[in-house]
């Protein structure tokens, strides 16, 4: 009785220090990820200021001029609605630049070669680093599953739950109510949770960082590694899902 009393406490201790040291995991990574997005905002609202003091980023509407130049949207990347909605506002020159000329190019060899292409291509002008190109590559997985998950919820619900927001001319059904909220939400929690998962690599106390190389495999195996490669499972799950229902 004695002996099975302890090995009883013995795994609540084990359990309680597992929890603990998954959350300080998480934790960690969320700051790594917050530390990352708002470097990346700061270089865009400077790109824009210099833009503007140069006399660039203006458009001309009527009779006056509109200095209208938008490099980032903050609030759609830490409060998204998709994936799809992270990848566009975090750099909108960039991303109408790969729309327009690889994307677009590339989709005769079908939607899900035209992302993975488009994502590769992400890669190499960002440089040869091996895990922007892992963030970048998992990135396409993720956006193309997302996609067609949340495409074929929203035939079955007719909802509006697309990645995109709908136009008002969709022919949807449901355009509000408590169904298109839950969806929205739990999607736009999965990104949030995503994004934490992926930004645990820019880590920027690690010393497995070269200047011009970034960080190396061993450190982005070891960091997805620290959270049981849970982004991945999650994107596998939902792939799973989507082709039970499909």
């Amino acid at each position: 009785m004695d002996s099975l009393v302890i090995r009883c406490v013995c795994l609540v201790i084990r359990c309680v220090c597992l929890v603990t040291l998954s959350m300080v995991w998480w934790l960690r990574a969320y700051e790594n990820t917050s530390s990352f997005h708002f470097s990346n905002y700061f270089v865009g609202f400077l790109s824009e200021v210099t833009a503007v003091l140069s006399g660039a980023g203006s458009s001309e509407e009527k009779d006056h001029v509109r200095w209208d130049l938008t490099v980032s949207r903050p609030l759609s990347v830490e409060v998204p609605r998709s994936m799809v909605e992270v990848v566009t506002n975090w750099n909108l020159p960039m991303s109408r630049w790969l729309h327009t000329y690889v994307f677009k190019n590339s989709l005769k060899l079908g939607k899900f070669h035209a992302i993975i292409v488009t994502y590769a291509a992400s890669a190499l002008l960002h440089g040869l680093s091996f895990h922007l190109a892992a963030v970048l590559l998992s990135l396409g997985f993720i956006t193309y599953v997302e996609h067609v998950l949340r495409k074929r919820l929203a035939e079955i619900f007719s909802a509006c739950i697309l990645s995109k927001k709908c136009p008002s001319s969709c022919i949807h059904r449901n355009r509000k109510g408590p169904l298109v909220f839950f969806f929205n939400i739990l999607f736009g929690a999965i990104t949030i949770f995503q994004l934490t998962y992926l930004g645990s690599l820019f880590d920027t106390d690690s010393e497995d960082a070269d200047e011009e190389e970034g960080y190396g495999m061993t450190h982005t195996v070891l960091k997805w590694s620290e959270l049981g490669w849970a982004g991945h499972w999650l994107t596998f799950g939902c792939w799973v899902f989507y082709r039970l229902i499909g």
